[in-house]
């Protein structure tokens, strides 16, 4: 028994260096590169709120006071009954780029943002759309200069980094480990090709791509997905980028309690029954081979203290450590690179916190879900 349990834990940690050594060495030595380009096409920031007033108080005027020669900023306000209106009619003289929307209408075959996004999409001036959130907050006045600058003739879509704002307690620290582990993968993956999603608080893609494939049509009615249904459908090899300059960086407001945070994550694992097959299984092996490893390895543990069998216990330790050791390196150089959004002496803990966050929520990406019916 004890053979089979360490053929089954090498084997799944083989499993696990594969993506470290073949995906994630591409974001832990990518060239991130501050030249920004001399030719600079006008860009349209697409902001969506439903009852966002206080934080449009904060964004707004970042987002105005951006240095870049030529865009707008074009505000989706979607029946917002907070006085988010009032406080933007009173104040858009102060703002040179802001426009404003406001969307009194709501229909049953498409969920509210996706169809403000598509009235957004319609109403830009410009070939490029760069989206963001009203909780969001670019991390410098370059932020539009920065995601820009992967665009090219060949480069539609650009992924950004949208971190979570640094603050106390156990969630606090939790979310920020899962949003960096998930932006390893999803950056690391596009590096390799296979783009399978990005985040709505910072991405960019021209307008012409999504006119060419229907906009959200596809999935209109299903809530989310914009960001990631949407990529799955239209992103390949060759037409999507990354940016992982500072000024790209744009920082989000986490949930701050767990009820809010468990609601958030479940509308995020219904969404991504949608990934083509081959992204499921790419995800899937991933995720698995990381419960299995722990599962395995703990049974290991157990066996090897309960028989005192020592050289079995030192086998588990070298598999183990040669996993650690992988994994504290690459995450290390990747964390420096998105502006150590994790303490680099947690990243033990934080392995086991991910062993411990998909066990517990694996079985929601196979479970049927109520369809929510508001923005958060």
């Amino acid at each position: 028994m004890a053979d089979s349990l360490i053929y089954a834990l090498g084997a799944f940690v083989f499993l696990q260096l594969f993506y470290y050594l073949f995906f994630f060495t591409r974001l832990a030595f990518y060239g991130k590169g501050a030249n920004y380009a001399n030719t600079r096409p006008g860009v349209t920031v697409l902001v969506c709120a439903w009852n966002e007033k206080e934080n449009l108080m904060e964004l707004l005027p970042l987002l105005d006071a951006q240095d870049y020669p030529e865009f707008e900023v074009i505000l989706l306000d979607d029946r917002s009954d907070d006085g988010s209106e009032e406080f933007i009619r009173g104040n858009i003289q102060n703002w040179k780029h802001i426009r404003y929307i406001r969307i009194n209408d709501q229909f049953d075959h498409v969920t509210p943002k996706k169809y403000a996004l598509t009235v957004g999409m319609k109403q830009a001036r410009f070939p490029i759309a760069l989206m963001t959130d009203a909780d969001c907050r670019p991390s410098t006045n370059h932020w539009i200069t920065a995601m820009t600058s992967r665009v090219s003739e060949e480069k539609d879509i650009v992924l950004g980094f949208s971190p979570y704002e640094r603050q106390g307690g156990l969630l606090n620290w939790f979310i920020r480990c899962e949003t960096f582990y998930a932006a390893v993968q999803y950056l690391s993956f596009t590096l390799a090709g296979i783009t399978y999603m990005g985040v709505g608080r910072n991405i960019l893609y021209k307008t012409k791509v999504f006119f060419a494939n229907k906009g959200f049509y596809t999935h209109r009615h299903i809530f989310g997905g914009d960001d990631d249904i949407f990529l799955n459908e239209v992103a390949n090899g060759s037409n999507t980028t990354i940016s992982i300059e500072e000024d790209s960086f744009v920082y989000s407001k986490p949930k701050t309690t767990w009820g809010d945070w468990y609601r958030q994550k479940q509308r995020h694992l219904a969404v991504s029954r949608f990934y083509k097959t081959r992204n499921k299984i790419l995800l899937g092996l991933l995720s698995g081979s990381h419960v299995a490893a722990w599962v395995i390895g703990l049974i290991i543990l157990v066996l090897g203290l309960l028989t005192k069998d020592i050289l079995l216990l030192q086998t588990l330790g070298i598999v183990f450590g040669v996993r650690w050791i992988v994994q504290w390196f690459l995450l290390l150089l990747i964390n420096m690179k998105l502006d150590n959004t994790v303490e680099w002496f947690g990243f033990l803990l934080m392995d086991f916190a991910l062993f411990m966050y998909y066990l517990i929520f694996g079985f929601l990406t196979f479970t049927k879900r109520k369809p929510r019916r508001s923005w958060n």
